[in-house]
């Protein structure tokens, strides 16, 4: 089993960085393989609603986002961080996941994301850290994903990761969520061995409110 965590700062070794290896730790001691994905540096452009990517079967635009898509087929559970940039989640990963998700999506989920867990994670100086939090779940709720808690919002405070290291309650809740992680999957994999499946036998219903 393994987990991707993608890590949408711009400082590829900052505090963000710190917490997602803290959650990183505790899912390699509980044998679950991971892998860091950092989303760099040069500007990700947003979905232009082309369409091209139902053609395609990737976003028209091949960059680092795709890179991220196909390693996100064979991924078992994800970890969304990002630092706070005026109260928000950054507009780097905003755009990012925004492309991610919807290139490879079927109309009821993202193929890559669909049915595997994920839990999104913040890093602040101060303030801002839960509309972050909030902000980066919408994605999970449209894509038919369980969302993973831990013992409470997961985010981190500190403006350098030395001061993320001295947040011992923060770091506590991305070890937790780490453990919460690892077990579900293992009751995922379970099901699985066991043969249980989602009922999908209903499909999916479009209203829209202007006729």
């Amino acid at each position: 089993m393994k987990v991707l965590l993608l890590n949408g700062s711009p400082h590829k070794n900052g505090c963000t960085y710190t917490e997602l290896c803290e959650v990183e730790k505790t899912l390699n001691e509980n044998g679950i393989e991971t892998e860091i994905f950092w989303v760099g540096t040069k500007p990700i452009a947003s979905c232009m609603a082309c369409g091209k990517c139902s053609e395609l079967g990737e976003c028209a635009f091949d960059d680092k986002v795709n890179e991220f898509v196909k390693k996100a087929y064979d991924a078992d559970g994800f970890i969304f961080g990002s630092p706070v940039h005026y109260a928000a989640a950054t507009g780097q990963i905003t755009s990012f996941l925004g492309r991610a998700f919807y290139s490879n999506s079927n109309g009821d989920g993202s193929k890559a994301f669909k049915f595997k867990p994920a839990s999104a994670i913040a890093s602040a100086r101060r303030a801002g850290t839960t509309v972050t939090y909030d902000q980066l779940n919408k994605f999970f709720g449209i894509s038919q994903m369980p969302i993973i808690s831990s013992c409470y919002w997961n985010v981190v405070h500190g403006n350098t990761p030395e001061e993320v290291r001295q947040d011992e309650e923060g770091l506590y809740i991305m070890r937790q969520l780490g453990r919460n992680m690892a077990f579900f999957l293992q009751c995922i994999k379970l099901g699985h061995e066991n043969g249980l499946k989602v009922d999908e036998s209903e499909p999916k219903v479009k209203t829209n409110f202007i006729r």
